[in-house]
């Protein structure tokens, strides 16, 4: 089933929702929790995902839900949105605009659609798989990297990585001109404007991952895993973003060096 218009229409909608609920809480009196897993949740991030389910459940109830903050509600249709309201909360409560709302929808597990968007500064990237990217209603490019040794690098904590995970990326870090901490999502949506050249992340969940694959790749770039397999609901979470395909084979090559 090709993604529609209107499916189009019910992401920006679901966004515009997002955007909503998060946007009085920013710099505000936010709620902050710590979830079972050690990591924080804010009021945002609740309030912004029950906006989008409400909406989801009005007008497409055939369709399922994965969300990070209320988990999953399965649907009859073969689709499922997968919604993470602030990817990157701890950016959210340092009161810094680089987190971002991810919307995507799947079908039987694959990536069609996706939307990274940034609700403070008003940008939002959107991919759907077989059309160019759209950032603000115009095309976003990646930029064509001839060598690794020239590429700018981002991650947003290598903290994530465990050791062996850790050990091959600083393969890859010492390989590239620069790598830049920090950026959550929002470092996949720069890379699909063209001013990163390589994400390399680990320990990614679906809903961290899913609405990335249509914005980076219909802007020029391609993602895969770290064995280069394509990104599905099924992927362990080990992800990679180039802007330009052609650098994919070096760094493969470069994080296949675990424990090395």
């Amino acid at each position: 089933m090709a993604v529609t218009p209107s499916d189009i229409a019910l992401a920006h909608r679901l966004a515009d929702a997002a955007g909503a609920a998060i946007r009085p809480l920013f710099r505000a009196e936010f709620g902050l929790e710590i979830k079972p897993d050690e990591t924080p949740v804010t009021r945002a991030d609740r309030e912004a995902e029950a906006a989008m389910r409400r909406i989801l459940a009005a007008e497409v109830p055939r369709d399922g839900i994965a969300g990070e903050e209320y988990g999953i509600e399965e649907g009859s249709s073969g689709r499922q949105w997968v919604l993470d309201p602030i990817d990157g909360t701890r950016a959210f409560i340092a009161g810094r605009p680089i987190f971002g709302t991810l919307i995507a929808l799947t079908e039987g597990g694959w990536p069609v659609l996706g939307v990274i968007d940034q609700p403070i500064l008003k940008e939002r990237w959107i991919g759907v798989a077989g059309r160019p990217t759209e950032f603000n209603g115009r095309p976003a490019a990646t930029r064509r990297c001839r060598d690794l040794a020239d590429a700018l690098l981002g991650t947003t904590s290598p903290a994530a990585f465990d050791d062996a995970q850790l050990h091959a990326f600083e393969h890859l870090d010492a390989a590239v001109r620069s790598t830049v901490l920090g950026g959550d999502c929002y470092n996949y949506a720069c890379l699909a404007s063209g001013h990163l050249d390589v994400v390399v992340e680990a320990n990614l969940k679906l809903h961290d991952f899913a609405a990335l694959v249509p914005v980076v790749e219909g802007a020029g770039g391609r993602m895969c895993d770290w064995a280069g397999d394509p990104l599905h609901a099924g992927s362990v979470g080990e992800v990679i973003a180039a802007g330009d395909p052609a650098r994919i084979d070096d760094i493969l090559d470069l994080l296949a060096c675990r424990g090395h």
